[in-house]
């Protein structure tokens, strides 16, 4: 594993400190984590070769630190909230990669304030609704139910990382505390109107698919396509909704690529 050494910094008025992992040299990426909280994998090991990579814990989301959650309302006080924290690390305008809720979070960044985010790479994003294909949601679904959403191999394992293990009682807590606090800002449903607001993203942007994701499903991918400008696919194979973590090597070498341009 790359070395990583964690930031804190306080922000919101000095109610919440933030928690980051950082490793590795070159141009910053920041890494905005899934639902299931922030899990350090060979997929950010590899990115750590080629970028300084930030990866901060969404607020609440921390072990210890649970009451980080309570002074944000709203979606909108998370985008805030982030902005806050680039300025507290000295990023101006950082790549941004968000994984699914992650993904989410990027993509509004970048279209409230298209100075804020250089390039952008959306992973598996949720943050769009379609009536004819809705995104189950998975706070509230059996594990067992979820595993051919989130994995082409359900017996991947990578499964162990993301989901509650029985075996390791502190996996519940940390898995159930993470849903809680990143679920606060996305549900009933994970769409807050960026379909009217993507036109307004500037940078060069590239989504990330698992072709077999069966929570946000690939027809998804050309829905961020169309209402982002410029935007291209690239397809993953032999990998569900987890992507980063079922492909790690292949995701994050089409991050690299993409980057390096």
């Amino acid at each position: 594993m790359a070395a990583t050494s964690e930031r804190t910094v306080n922000l919101w008025e000095n109610r919440i400190t933030a928690h980051i992992k950082v490793a590795g040299q070159g141009q910053p990426l920041v890494f905005l984590h899934s639902g299931y909280g922030l899990i350090w994998s060979d997929f950010l090991d590899q990115l750590a070769r080629d970028f300084t990579v930030y990866a901060p814990e969404h607020p609440g989301t921390s072990e210890g630190d649970p009451d980080a959650i309570k002074p944000l309302d709203d979606f909108w006080d998370l985008v805030l909230y982030y902005y806050e924290l680039f300025d507290k690390l000295g990023l101006e305008a950082p790549a941004v990669v968000g994984h699914s809720f992650g993904g989410m979070v990027a993509a509004e960044l970048a279209a409230t304030n298209p100075k804020r985010v250089g390039k952008l790479v959306l992973i598996d994003p949720l943050g769009l609704w379609r009536d004819d294909t809705p995104i189950k949601n998975y706070m509230v679904t059996p594990q067992a139910q979820l595993d051919p959403l989130f994995f082409h191999d359900t017996n991947h394992p990578a499964r162990k990382l993301v989901f509650m293990n029985l075996e390791e009682p502190e996996s519940i807590i940390r898995v159930t505390w993470a849903l809680g606090c990143t679920g606060k800002f996305i549900w009933p449903i994970p769409e807050r109107g960026l379909r009217k607001r993507a036109h307004r993203i500037a940078a060069p942007t590239l989504l990330v698919w698992g072709k077999e994701d069966g929570l946000t499903k690939p027809v998804y991918a050309e829905d961020f396509r169309k209402i982002i400008p410029g935007a291209r696919i690239e397809m993953v194979a032999n990998a569900g909704h987890m992507a980063p973590f079922e492909q790690p090597a292949a995701v994050a070498g089409l991050i690299r690529d993409f980057l390096k341009k």
